[in-house]
């Protein structure tokens, strides 16, 4: 029956990806003359783009699965500092890329009660407000002040993954009177352990007003937020890494779906940008998963570090007018 169920689900994720290449393609080849604006500079035919795209964004996934980070968080420097696309396109467009990993893995974190539910609620109402904000404060900025301000951020993200550390097991000595009023508390099966492991949080008001600044980041850059979630989470609120990293992932689906409309209303999302952009994601994602089991991770963290860096410093410096 489960193996049944998986096929299903296989080819129903083949035909939806089938039917989105389908409708891209036809999106494309009906508005080429209207996508040419987006594309500044560039003598090279409007078609090659999208197809380089989508093999960057492939390898992207590869290495976001590798890497344990979000697709978007590569994705908006590599592609914002490396294509002649305007930055306001690649960022819509990296909120739809990192939203579609959420949406993929949402329902099945919550099935096995990974995501937690009374966690990313009032978690999600804070950062999907301030993501609203963010993203209006994203497209209302000069273009090289975006990219000066997310090559900072990048470089602050190479620095926080350097050097943060995780904990499966955080000790909290006693959970606060919020996330008691809350409800903030949970229990979950630890197959390695053998056991349930029931779990609760402190300094949640700390945790809270953290995520005001997560939320505008989001917004603002088309990042995603997994690379700040997870610490918050986990080393600040106490809560299990695994809960810490499903929650994040569900947290996505809010934050960024809230931001999303934001430039859908300000027409920055375009499909020629978006569609090569989530299908070379996700079926890179799938390869990524693949690889997994016989990579190494550190090694691979240390490359995704590195090429983060770069793509940070050329943002900033794209910016600065630099290195044009």
């Amino acid at each position: 029956m489960l193996l049944k169920t998986l096929k299903t689900s296989k080819v129903v994720i083949s035909l939806i990806v089938f039917l989105i290449l389908i409708a891209g393609t036809v999106t494309v080849f009906a508005s080429a003359e209207a996508v040419a604006p987006p594309i500044a500079n560039s003598n090279v035919a409007w078609w090659v783009w999208p197809l380089v795209l989508f093999v960057v964004t492939f390898v992207l996934g590869i290495l976001a699965v590798l890497g344990g980070v979000g697709g978007g968080v590569l994705f908006v420097p590599i592609v914002g500092g490396f294509f002649p696309f305007n930055i306001d396109f690649v960022r819509g467009a990296g909120l739809l890329v990192a939203l579609a990993g959420a949406l993929a893995a949402g329902p099945g974190l919550l099935k096995r009660n990974l995501a937690s539910l009374r966690l990313s609620l009032p978690v999600a109402l804070i950062a999907s407000s301030a993501a609203i904000g963010g993203a209006m404060i994203g497209l209302a900025l000069k273009p090289n002040v975006v990219n000066i301000l997310l090559g900072a951020t990048i470089l602050f993200i190479v620095l926080i993954m350097a050097t943060a550390k995780k904990s499966d097991f955080p000790i909290v000595p006693k959970p606060d009177n919020l996330s008691q009023s809350l409800g903030i508390m949970g229990i979950y099966r630890e197959e390695s352990l053998g056991k349930d492991v029931e779990w609760t949080v402190h300094k949640t008001p700390i945790g809270l007003a953290l995520f005001v600044i997560i939320g505008i980041m989001a917004g603002m850059f088309g990042l995603g937020a997994g690379w700040a979630n997870v610490p918050v989470l986990n080393l600040l609120m106490g809560a299990p890494l695994k809960i810490s990293v499903a929650t994040s992932k569900f947290l996505l689906s809010i934050t960024d779906t809230s931001a999303a409309w934001v430039y859908l209303n300000q027409g920055a999302v375009l499909p020629m940008i978006v569609v090569p952009s989530i299908v070379g994601i996700m079926l890179g994602s799938m390869v990524g998963v693949k690889i997994l089991a016989k990579a190494k991770p550190k090694a691979i963290k240390w490359m995704v570090i590195g090429l983060l860096l770069f793509a940070g410093l050329r943002a900033l410096l794209k910016g600065l007018e630099i290195w044009k």
